[in-house]
Parts: C-alpha cells; sequence; structure tokens
C-alpha cells in the first residue's frame, strides 16, 4: 500500500447539475514518488487534488463513495487540522495561500510554524533554511503583496514546504509565470522530492511534467484514463486526442526520425534528442 491510496472513489459535489466530479478513480502514490495529474480544463485534476488533501469530504460536501487514505488512514476519520499535518496544499493563485495578515515574507513562512506550535528556536532554523533553499534572502524584508507574481508564488510554495509535511498536493503553480520564474518552482519542487518529500503535482507546462515526473495521470471526464512513465503517457494517443498539448520536443523527435535521422520518435526533451542524435552520429561513423 503506497503512501497515498484511493479506492472506487466516486464524487458528485452537493446541487451539482453537470454530474459526478470524479468517477471510479483508483490510484496508489508511493512514498517519495512524483506523480503529475494532466487532462484538460474540466477533466477532474483539482477535484483529485482535492480528496487527497482532505477538503472532500471535510470542506466540500456532496455525495462520495469508496476511499481516500493516507499513510494507510481514511481521510474522513481524520480530522482537517491532522491532516494538514501530513499533507501541504499549494493553490494556483499565491493571492490564495497567503494569510494577508504578516508584513514581510519572512513572517509568512514563520506564520504556519507558529500556528502548529513549533518552538521559537526551531522555527527560526526551518525559516532560514527555507529562505536559503528558496533563495529569498532579498525579499525576507518585503511585504508579501508587493512581490512579483513569480516571486508570490515561490513565497507561497516556499512557505508550505517550511512545514516539512510529507506529502506536497501542488494546483499549477506555474500558470502565470515567465519561464524563469516556472524554472526556479521546478527546481524548489525538485528539491522537495530529493528530499523523499511525495509531489502530486497538477500542470499544464508538459516540457516540465516529462522532465521531473516519475509517473503521469492522464484524466478525462472526471476519470483516469491512462497511466504510466511520461514516455508512456505522452506518447499514447489518447493523450493528444484528449486535448492535451504534447511537450514541444516529442514533435521534433517525430520530425527528425521522418526525415532518417538516429533518434526513436518518442524523445520528450532536448537532452533526450542530443544524446540520441550524437549516440547515431558516433555509430554512424564506426560503421564505416
Amino acid at each position: 500500500m503506497g503512501v497515498v491510496t484511493i479506492n472506487d472513489l466516486t464524487f458528485t459535489h452537493e446541487g451539482s447539475e453537470t454530474g459526478p466530479s470524479l468517477v471510479d478513480i483508483n490510484l496508489d502514490i508511493e512514498r517519495g514518488e512524483f506523480v503529475s495529474i494532466i487532462g484538460a480544463n474540466g477533466a477532474g485534476k483539482t477535484s483529485l487534488c482535492n480528496a487527497i488533501r482532505g477538503f472532500i469530504p471535510h470542506l466540500f460536501k456532496g455525495e462520495l463513495t469508496g476511499e481516500v487514505r493516507i499513510d494507510g488512514q481514511p481521510v474522513t476519520e481524520e480530522s482537517f487540522p491532522e491532516l494538514a499535518r501530513q499533507v501541504g496544499f499549494v493553490f494556483q493563485n499565491p493571492f490564495t495561500q497567503m494569510t494577508g495578515t504578516t508584513t514581510t515574507v519572512y513572517d509568512e513562512l514563520a506564520y504556519g510554524l507558529g500556528n502548529l506550535g513549533v518552538p521559537r528556536d526551531e522555527m527560526r532554523r526551518r525559516v532560514d533554511a527555507m529562505v536559503d533553499m528558496a533563495h529569498l534572502e532579498p525579499l525576507v524584508e518585503r511585504h508579501p503583496f508587493q512581490l512579483s507574481g513569480g516571486q508570490q508564488q515561490r513565497v507561497a510554495l516556499a512557505s508550505i514546504l517550511v512545514m516539512g509535511q510529507p506529502i506536497l498536493v501542488i494546483d499549477e503553480p506555474t500558470s502565470q509565470l515567465d519561464p524563469k520564474s516556472t524554472d526556479d518552482i521546478f527546481e524548489l519542487i525538485e528539491n522537495m522530492k530529493d528530499r523523499g518529500i511525495t509531489i502530486v503535482l497538477v500542470e499544464h507546462k508538459m516540457e516540465h511534467v516529462a522532465r521531473y515526473s516519475d509517473r503521469v495521470i492522464l484524466m478525462d471526464d472526471a476519470r483516469i484514463v491512462a497511466e504510466g512513465t511520461p514516455a508512456e503517457v505522452f506518447n499514447d494517443p489518447r493523450t493528444e486526442a484528449l486535448g492535451t498539448r504534447l511537450p514541444q520536443p516529442l514533435f521534433v523527435a517525430r520530425a527528425l526520425r521522418e526525415r532518417g535521422l538516429p533518434v526513436t520518435g518518442r524523445e520528450l526533451t532536448l537532452e533526450e534528442l542530443v544524446e540520441h542524435l550524437r549516440a547515431g552520429a558516433i555509430n554512424g561513423k564506426e560503421g564505416r
């Protein structure tokens, strides 16, 4: 059994006129795994995140069958504060994440630890370490609402990471960010993965999904329709047919293969393409 286990989960929001938000979801996520959830708008991605975080059924009411277990314990049997100690949640909009009661970035990072009753010395140690890890040194005395969008999202993510939950659910953290800010966010997320944190990510920038994920979950119409390694899912014809944008290097790889170049046509990153082209060139020379 994984650290997150979902069995036969179906959920319909109270008063919904559009049908279930989740249908027959079965999913097992291992400790330390990096899982990305992809799919078109309205596919059920955020609802799945809400179920893992315990927002369903603690905050969002409706008809629920099946179960979600966190480390073996059903979320229905855990209080919302207890779940918050196990699962961190990063919202798409950093304004949603900000407390609105702090005047500096440093205090924003310390706020959640204070709510958990972390001793002051330990709180300072953890915040200082997170400031260094997230490269927030120039921002610590700034007001959170005076930062750029990319800076706010980095602070919002850091304010959750500093809490130390073993599972992180992150809902489209880069949707409004430029390429540099996106890279900064993924560098921070990868750092958490390297520390053994379990990552569940909803993301629409498929080049980053392909590069960082251990496993990809494709959703459509409230159901999981495909899952596997990034290569398996992005090369599954259903992925593109259901309106999900494929990583750009995959199109380049297909075009190069059609022109007879030594690639598989399944490469998802530029590094893979370069590696295969270089290996093909070396093998070609050796064969002469």
